[in-house]
């Protein structure tokens, strides 16, 4: 069955949309539009522009319909927890808010007054992240706010997307087990959780499995665009689960981390574990296809030397993360190490500076220069995924990983992925880079009957897309030393 397929992929700091032609087990892609996302402040709330995101939407839509590309299905995948309330009427109650907004702050702790934290890990098997859903629902009510009192229905991201497209409402499953509200063992909302926090049941909708029919393009939309009323399929929608679902293992025995922004480090498991052991390793459950369970934990990922290179852009003349890669390998190795995860490098603003004063305080050497400073930013990231791959053997699967698959726009990255082969002395098989949008487009391709089961989608993504494979190289003895470095800071 040749399928043509639309994939909405939106990101933190970036969306787009990627035509997928499936055909004989195949798959390629091409961009057909590319967008920035630009969050918004206004009086003290940080944003999302969801009205920007239609209407990127429909220019992608609207250049495929000049080009007299015939669509099959439309996916959406988004990054978790953030939503969108809206009335019985169907208009907005508000605009969606950002999850690095401040209304969270303090949040969590105020939540475990009301039930232990190891209660609220025991009922919904998720990390505990400021920004996750739960505590986002309870800073509205603390703070009073209006929109609970006439919203009719919470819609996730890439769900409230879907309903702008089709006007039909749906709740995805995997995008919604990012939310901390969910029951992993039985897979639907935890009657608890809401209860326990008094959150209005009646906001959520009923959940929907992965290659679910969400609807087809309002006749509005399909004359204005010209592309038709194509379906619009509820796909993999936290961009971790496609980005899973891309992965081409063929041994069950491993783990992968989605590369980007954050980096999330897991293993696909049949049953969720909500042990107080999982909760100190701070993993989390989130839903996966297949009745999968992604155990994984997140890592902060590229946002740190993403945000160095944004600082040093506005200070001195720009460089590419390619040349930042070049002057990385010319520095000292092992000079110094971060703990990628601390606090101080979760907000924007100035984070070389902010590596520098960590540095300075747990009594190491002060980088100096951009080439330094991004050495130990990638040095560290592979420490710590060395940490998460550890973690992940010893105390949660109780079995040796006997490779890492890296997927994502970080896969792309050599030195990293060679530093992490190093640090973890194992092989890493990295790409596909792009690969979230192939699980989303192979999904819609699964709901549309072109792919019976996940054994025959990642034989797909293993014929349509290469891997490079990197091996342990050199004296690992560096490594091993700078890993109690970084075990001391944690």
């Amino acid at each position: 069955m040749a399928l043509n397929l639309l994939g909405f992929d939106f990101g933190a700091s970036s969306g787009r949309a990627m035509l997928g032609e499936y055909d004989s087990g195949k798959l390629t892609i091409s961009e057909i539009h590319r967008f920035t996302n630009d969050p918004v402040e206004l009086n003290g709330t940080l944003y999302w522009d969801v009205q920007r995101f239609v209407y990127e939407m429909k220019t992608a839509l609207n250049t495929l319909a000049k080009n007299g590309v015939k669509l099959d299905g439309i996916g959406i995948d988004t990054w978790g927890v953030d939503f969108g309330l809206v009335c019985e009427n169907g208009s907005l109650a508000g605009i969606p808010v950002h999850y690095r907004d401040k209304r969270t702050n303090g949040e969590m702790d105020r939540c475990f007054k009301v039930m232990p934290k190891e209660t609220i890990f025991e009922k919904t098997g998720l990390a505990f992240m400021f920004f996750n859903t739960l505590y986002q629902l309870t800073a509205m009510k603390r703070l009073g706010d209006k929109q609970l009192d006439i919203a009719d229905k919470l819609l996730f991201m890439p769900d409230l997307l879907a309903y702008f497209l089709t006007g039909e409402m749906g709740c995805e499953y995997t995008i919604a087990s990012t939310s901390q509200l969910i029951d992993p063992y039985t897979r639907s909302w935890s009657k608890d959780i809401l209860s326990a926090f008094s959150i209005d049941e009646r906001l959520f909708p009923p959940l929907q499995q992965p290659g679910t029919l969400r609807g087809l393009l309002t006749e509005q939309i399909a004359n204005e665009t010209g592309i038709g009323r194509v379906p619009v399929i509820a796909v993999a929608e936290h961009d971790t689960a496609s980005a899973v679902a891309a992965i081409p293992a063929t041994d069950p025995d491993f783990a992968y981390i989605s590369s980007g922004t954050w980096s999330l480090l897991g293993a696909e498991i049949r049953s969720p574990l909500s042990s107080v052991e999982v909760m100190k390793a701070n993993y989390t459950n989130e839903g996966g296809i297949d009745g999968t369970i992604r155990l994984l934990k997140n890592i902060m990922g590229l946002w740190i030397i993403n945000e160095c290179k944004r600082e040093w852009d506005l200070r001195s003349d720009k460089v590419s993360f390619a040349e930042l890669v070049e002057m990385a390998m010319k520095a000292q190795p092992f000079l110094s190490v971060i703990d990628v995860d601390d606090d101080t490098f979760i907000d924007p603003g100035d984070m070389p500076n902010r590596i520098r004063e960590y540095c300075r305080k747990t009594n190491q050497a002060v980088p100096e220069g951009r080439g330094q400073i991004a050495r130990i930013v990638y040095e560290s990231l592979a420490l710590k995924y060395r940490w998460g791959v550890e973690r992940l053997e010893k105390d949660l699967l109780k079995k040796r990983v006997k490779v890492l698959h890296i997927v994502g726009g970080g896969s792309k990255n050599e030195l990293l992925n060679q530093f992490t082969a190093n640090a973890i002395n194992r092989d890493v098989i990295a790409g596909p880079s792009e690969g979230t949008v192939i699980g989303n487009l192979l999904v819609q391709a699964m709901g549309l009957g072109a792919i019976k089961d996940m054994a025959q989608l990642r034989q797909a993504v293993a014929r349509s897309f290469p891997t490079v494979a990197y091996h342990p190289q050199g004296d690992v003895s560096g490594w091993d030393e700078a890993y109690e470095r970084l075990l001391k800071l944690l």
